[in-house]
Parts: C-alpha cells; sequence; structure tokens
C-alpha cells in the first residue's frame, strides 16, 4: 500500500494563503505570491485532471511528475472544497477524490461525481482513499486535513514547496497539532529558481 502525503506550498513564516481566502480570493490577499514559481520557469508541466498548464524550472517539473505518479487518490476539507468551487467537477491530479464533510452538498453527490463525500471524519476518508488508491499513494490536501492527519498519526510524508516571502499572516500550515512532539526524518531537498521543495518522513512512534 502506498503512502499517505501532504503537499503544499508555504512561505518562510508557515502561511499556505494569505489573509481572507474566499471562492473570490482563494489564495487570500497576497497569497499569489506563493505560486509566482509556477510560471517563472521555460518547462510546461499540465497538471493532471485539469487544464492548468504551467511553466516551471526543470527541476521543480521532475519532483511534481514524480510525485504525481505515485498518487492514487485525494483527500480534501470542505472549505478547500468550497473555496476552490469543487475545481469545476475536475479535482487536481484526477484521481478518486474524497472531501471530509459534516454536510453533504447535494447538487455534487450525484451519480457520476467525481467526489466521495465522507461524513464520519479524517480517518474514514483517508481508509477509504487507500482502497481507492490500492497500490498508490494518497494525497492530502488543505492545511486542516493534513494538521488532522499528522495528530492521528495517519501522514507517512510531509512535502513542503518552501518560498522565500514572508506573508505576515494567512492559513497556517502547521498548528494544533497537539502537545506530544512530533519527529520528522530528512529533509530530501530539491532546490529551484523561486522554490526549495522539501519532503520529510514522518516518524511514527511505537
Amino acid at each position: 500500500m502506498g503512502k499517505v502525503s501532504t503537499g503544499l506550498t508555504m512561505s518562510l513564516d508557515g502561511f499556505i494563503a494569505g489573509p481572507n481566502d474566499s471562492p473570490e480570493l482563494p489564495l487570500g490577499e497576497g497569497g499569489e505570491r506563493l505560486f509566482e514559481w509556477y510560471s517563472s520557469g521555460e518547462t510546461e508541466y499540465e497538471l493532471p485532471g485539469t487544464d492548468m498548464v504551467f511553466k516551471i524550472s526543470p527541476q521543480s517539473a521532475d519532483l511534481l511528475r514524480e510525485v504525481e505518479r505515485t498518487m492514487g487518490a485525494f483527500v480534501t476539507g470542505r472549505r478547500t472544497f468550497d473555496i476552490a468551487n469543487g475545481w469545476g467537477g475536475r479535482p487536481p491530479l484526477g484521481v478518486p477524490t474524497f472531501v471530509v464533510t459534516h454536510t453533504v452538498p447535494e447538487e455534487w453527490a450525484g451519480e457520476g461525481s467525481p467526489f466521495t463525500f465522507v461524513t464520519d471524519g479524517v480517518e474514514g476518508a483517508v481508509e477509504q482513499a487507500k482502497r481507492a488508491a490500492g497500490d498508490r499513494g494518497v494525497a492530502v490536501g488543505a492545511a486542516s486535513i493534513a494538521q488532522q492527519c499528522i495528530e492521528a498519526g495517519l501522514l507517512d510524508e510531509i512535502h513542503v514547496n518552501l518560498v522565500p516571502v514572508l506573508l505576515g499572516g494567512g492559513v497556517r500550515l502547521f498548528e494544533h497539532l497537539g502537545t506530544a512532539p512530533i519527529r520528522l526524518e530528512g529533509p530530501r531537498v530539491v532546490e529551484a529558481p523561486g522554490v526549495t521543495h522539501l519532503t520529510f518522513h514522518v516518524v511514527k512512534e511505537g
């Protein structure tokens, strides 16, 4: 069975979006600076499952393609789902997508929907995603879902695309993790223009 991993772009002071993120301003105020590396290179990278094509560095493209090949399912949260407007029905990675939510949005719940809505918590969503992924991995998106996975001991790897900018506020990647120290191994480092890709292995105690 593949690994459960999260991979998010983060500012040096720990934010994955600027303040006041919303469907009208998905990255928050100033958050677009986090993704300038997506348009600052010469290598085309097509985001699986979407029509989006980015121009990034060869180093970043090689890493993202390596990661996407290993992913067989995607878990995210309802807030991220709503802010992204359901990605127009085409979730990133183009794999079975599981949304952790308290209530199921009926407009997305019909037959043929690319989303499975999970109302029994993050553990249930990850378990369903693992079954759907088979031998491939599970990608975890959204800060809150990643935090819940870390606290529950479900996460195997953390990928951080570290951008040299200080946002000063917004949505933090690492908070609400409880009180116990969480030990990591690594990092594997891939340096690229405008971003440093860091991969950490989460040490499972006991």
